[in-house]
């Protein structure tokens, strides 16, 4: 073990006991790099600094209201709020030569971490699970020309200049990245994220709870937060197109604005080849996700770069393959076609995944599978906390 030097404060709006992906993967950063330096977190979750959830580091809540999605100018007022105290608790608890780190939620967020560690002469790296504007862009929410998309890249370039470090967890974020004057290769480093269900193939069985809901043979399976950047439509437009086949039925589970949209859709269509679940508790997650033959990604245009399904390494870890509906250069798509672990659809396509899905289920392939679960064992979590671990220890050696 390394001996402990500077302090890290990491600075997450969601972290255990919350269920999130973004909280779960902070804590394991966390709880990492503790065994190197004297770690703080700086919380927006209630409940955090309990012994259960802080674990081997020292966790201090910052006060944070978090109204519901659609509820978004009380949203937008609570994110900046709570961005305001994060800068605030930074200002106070940041010295020379510590590192910080946070990621972009909400994404005002590390524009005020940039700055108090400028302030503050200390290290700072932004680990970039979404790229700003360019989500909101491809959500159809900003026009990219818009004085809002303009004025948020000139905050991006002062903020670049300022960052001793940016994580990126997709390959196809550095093009956008250099964009930026401010950006240098030399601040960029590549740590994907992980799976977080041990890598091993699982069965279809037949006594599978989840897969006891359905009586098709080939079950189309989808999880996770559907959010700006996910095209729920594809998705029931191919069901649609597929409703006549009695082989095939899709079994969809996940939370946010574009499965709302799904249940709005099913509740005015009721096609019979859809099944739709309530978001599936942690414990339960390995079953669901062992109960469909084929798991699909759903994204929306021009995403590439911008953001990166965390969820995919999961899909992976049971030994299943993946459609993914994406550009061909983003992330994912490359993993699966350089590992051979699915399909890739083009985006606003629902005849091409109708056809993709028509092919998985006709498929008596078995290399998929085994292919998934070996490319679950390269994105590991001691892989990539190991490389945060060398991150941070790198800026804390060189605190000038």
């Amino acid at each position: 073990m390394m001996q402990k030097s500077g302090k890290v404060v990491v600075v997450s709006q969601h972290y255990p006991p919350d269920h999130s992906t973004t909280a779960a993967i902070m804590a394991a950063i966390a709880n990492r790099v503790a065994g190197d330096a004297e770690v703080l977190v700086l919380s927006g979750t209630p409940g955090s600094a309990s012994p259960a959830s802080s674990g081997q580091v020292e966790v201090e809540e910052i006060r944070n209201w978090m109204p519901g999605k659609a509820a978004l100018i009380q949203r937008a007022t609570a994110e900046l709020l709570f961005t305001v105290r994060i800068f605030a608790a930074l200002l106070t608890r940041l010295r020379r030569g510590d590192v910080v780190l946070t990621v972009p939620a909400p994404f005002m967020l590390p524009y005020a971490m940039a700055a108090a560690a400028r302030l503050k002469r200390a290290k700072s790296v932004l680990i970039m699970h979404d790229l700003y504007p360019e989500v909101l862009v491809a959500a159809g929410l900003l026009k990219p020309g818009s004085m809002l998309a303009k004025f948020m890249r000139g905050l991006n370039a002062l903020m670049f200049r300022t960052l001793s470090a940016v994580v990126i967890i997709g390959r196809d974020t550095e093009k956008l990245l250099l964009r930026y004057g401010g950006m240098t290769q030399a601040k960029i480093r590549f740590i994907p994220n992980w799976a977080t269900l041990v890598p091993g193939v699982r069965p279809i069985r037949p006594d599978n709870p989840f897969r006891q809901k359905v009586s098709a043979r080939f079950v189309v399976g989808l999880s996770g937060n559907l959010g700006f950047t996910h095209d729920p439509v594809i998705v029931f437009e191919a069901a649609r197109l597929l409703r006549d086949d009695p082989d095939i039925h899709f079994l969809l589970s996940g939370w946010g604005v574009g499965f709302e949209q799904l249940q709005a859709m099913q509740s005015d269509a009721r096609l019979a080849n859809v099944t739709l679940i309530d978001r599936v508790e942690d414990g339960d997650l390995d079953a669901f996700l062992a109960a469909a033959d084929v798991w699909l990604i759903p994204y929306r245009n021009n995403v590439a770069g911008v953001s990166v399904p965390s969820r995919f390494y999961n899909l992976l870890a049971v030994g299943r393959p993946v459609i993914l509906v994406s550009e061909p250069e983003a992330e994912a798509a490359l993993t699966v076609t350089e590992n051979k672990l699915g399909w890739v659809v083009t985006p606003g396509m629902p005849d091409q995944l109708a056809e993709a899905i028509r092919a998985a289920a006709s498929s008596s392939d078995p290399s998929m599978v085994e292919n998934a679960v070996a490319a679950a064992g390269n994105f590991s979590p001691e892989r990539a906390l190991t490389s945060y671990a060398a991150l941070v220890q790198e800026l804390l050696r060189n605190p000038d």
